[in-house]
């Protein structure tokens, strides 16, 4: 099973970190992995790249985003956004919509960086694609050494994100 994914937002969102968390959680699950982190280049003339022009998932956390990739999901693929600065819902008929209120419910937890393991979390509910346990593994991989204490709270929240992902459509 190939499962091809984008997750896009802002800077400062976690885009970048959940990427290489589940990139590394894939790892420790003996999965095939492929991660390119793009920073949106710029230019007067069109860009190319390796990038893929259609997904099986897309995880969107801001309008733009959505604005660009709502059309690029697979028929039957899966769309997963945070309603927060969302001005104009999905629309399509032909994907799954889910929805997970991530800021709010990190704000809930009392810890805005956590955000990004919530939005993992409902990815993972939705796509179950690697163990809890290899996504643990995974934290333990990409994060600092200082930061492993926080690795109980980011999987609390990969928690909150499965419990809390409500379908659209």
């Amino acid at each position: 099973m190939t499962e091809e994914i984008i997750i896009a937002g802002f800077g400062g969102q976690g885009v970048l970190s959940m990427g290489k968390i589940l990139a590394y959680s894939g790892i420790m699950q003996d999965k095939e992995v492929s991660w390119m982190p793009s920073y949106g280049p710029v230019s007067d003339e069109r860009v190319c790249s390796p990038i893929l022009n259609a997904f099986d998932t897309a995880v969107i956390l801001n309008q733009q985003s959505l604005d660009k990739f709502e059309d690029k999901v697979k028929p039957g693929g899966y769309l997963l956004y945070d309603p927060n600065g969302i001005t104009h819902k999905p629309t399509r008929k032909d994907i799954h919509i889910y929805s997970i209120e991530g800021a709010q419910l990190a704000s809930d937890m009392g810890n805005s960086k956590v955000f990004n393991m919530i939005i993992l979390g409902a990815f993972l509910k939705l796509r179950p694609i690697i163990d809890n346990k290899n996504v643990e593994e995974g934290l333990r991989h990409s994060l600092p050494e200082r930061a492993h204490k926080l690795i109980p709270l980011n999987m609390q929240a990969v928690q909150v994100g499965m419990d809390n992902v409500k379908a659209e459509n």
